[in-house]
């Protein structure tokens, strides 16, 4: 047992353990949360020497028509193709909607995966768990996100969070499940920084990147008192392999609370207006405009929600009636609000010289319904749907996999949201062979055995 008002720690029989010292609740003010993580570090478990490659997970809550959007079948009967016509692409042979034109001056810094499907229920909240974590939820074990998996691995680089949700964690969509953007069974430790604040918002600021204004230096200075007053009270666990890996990953937890550049990179002002106005000046555009200045401070992993929720909002959730969105919001809203928001981040990342080190991925959920219905829009359709991905070493301009003459079911290539996990990793440098620690210690396979990845997508 460790106290901190004695003047040296109480030892069991068996030694002080690294464990006894985490029990400390005391300490978690410290932020020696982190000491695993960083431990990890120093002991070499973490191969840093390769070049880091980043990610923007975009979660197009609500799920996209793949028939309105990037697999579009001009050629099928009206009740199947919809009201929008293809157009071409700067990649002959690559068409998408009409709806994006943007993203056709683009289609070289992306590919198309028009083979995706997942067999489980069709409820936007299992889509969301199984496109995250590459899993589906069973037996009350949650998966963790791929962004958390990426932070607990390779930690914070510098004083800014490994992973950041924006702008807030999905809300309801019916099912009342997990949506898998947290860490899991890894830890709340894990757990992405999320920003619950619109940067849309003309008084947008983030309230707790550092510590309130309130909070005098002197405070701040006080939490390194306490530290020092841990110091004099656990000598001999610091004389420990594991104290001096504690001490390290104390001053990193440190500058993650008080970093300046963390709070920079959250200070949209300081953007011209008119690279503001490019990405669209709504909560999508201006969240992808903050997810280019997070991998430019440093950040691993940005996950950036679309949308709350499917509920009494305008989404690519189009069952044709309320509390769901039309068919025709993909021209007048959700389209335009996505063409420029994905297209802005694609070009800024690649004429800053960061889309080679930054995987974009776009996805929704699932698909819909190859037939419209009564109500002229589409219903949840997970047996086929298109994902964009690109940069991080993703060859753009290319397309993989196909749907059957409606779209609806794979006709080549399908592609599993395991498979999509698995090849986020792999982009990410991360070894597939790898074991997390899951519940009660046992260990799970951070994808399931014989689950590879889509290869064919890098160059």
């Amino acid at each position: 047992m460790l106290r901190l008002d004695a003047d040296r720690a109480a030892e069991f029989c068996d030694g002080l353990r690294r464990r006894d010292f985490l029990h400390a609740g005391s300490l978690s003010f410290l932020g020696l949360g982190l000491t695993q993580m960083f431990g990890l570090k120093a002991l070499g478990a973490v191969d840093n020497r390769k070049k880091d490659i980043n990610c923007i997970f975009l979660m197009l809550v609500g799920g996209p028509s793949q028939l309105d959007t990037w697999d579009m079948k001009p050629d099928a009967p009206v009740e199947i193709r919809g009201p929008y016509r293809p157009i071409k692409t700067n990649v002959p042979g690559i068409e998408v909607s009409e709806n994006f034109p943007r993203m056709a001056k683009n289609a070289d810094k992306f590919a198309l995966v028009r083979s995706v499907y997942h067999t489980a229920a069709a409820v936007h909240d299992t889509g969301h768990q199984m496109m995250q974590t590459g899993r589906l939820f069973q037996g009350g074990v949650e998966h963790p996100h791929i962004g958390c998996v990426l932070g607990k691995l390779k930690g914070p680089n510098g004083g800014v969070p490994a992973h950041v949700l924006l702008p807030g964690s999905i809300g309801s969509t019916g099912g009342n499940m997990p949506h898998g953007q947290n860490a899991g069974y890894l830890g709340k430790t894990y757990d992405p920084f999320v920003l619950n604040a619109d940067p849309s918002d003309p008084n947008f600021r983030v309230p707790d990147t550092l510590p309130p204004e309130y909070l005098a230096a002197l405070r701040v200075d006080r939490r390194r008192n306490w530290r020092e007053l841990v110091d004099r009270t656990v000598s001999k666990f610091e004389t420990s392999q594991d104290g001096r890996l504690s001490d390290a990953s104390f001053h990193q937890a440190y500058t993650l609370m008080s970093s300046a550049k963390a709070r920079e990179a959250f200070e949209l002002h300081r953007e011209p207006e008119a690279v503001r106005q490019k990405y669209g000046m709504n909560r999508f555009g201006q969240s992808c405009l903050l997810a280019r200045r997070m991998i430019e401070a440093g950040v691993r992993f940005v996950t950036v929600n679309m949308f709350e929720t499917v509920f009494d909002e305008i989404t690519w959730d189009i069952h044709g009636s309320k509390p769901f969105s039309p068919i025709s919001c993909y021209s007048d809203l959700v389209g335009p609000m996505f063409d420029n928001a994905y297209s802005s981040l694609l070009e800024d990342l690649h004429e800053r010289g960061l889309l080679e080190t930054t995987m974009v991925v776009a996805t929704g959920e699932f698909g819909r319904t190859p037939k419209v219905n009564p109500a002229g829009g589409r219903d949840h359709w997970p047996q086929c749907w298109t994902m964009l991905l690109g940069g991080g070493g993703i060859k753009g301009g290319q397309v993989i996999g196909s749907s059957d003459e409606i779209g609806a079911l794979p006709k080549d290539r399908p592609t599993s949201p395991a498979e999509i996990a698995a090849t986020i990793y792999y982009g990410l440098g991360i070894d597939l062979e790898l074991e997390l620690p899951g519940a009660q210690g046992r260990p799970l396979p951070l994808v399931d055995r014989g689950v590879q990845p889509v290869r064919e997508l890098f160059s």
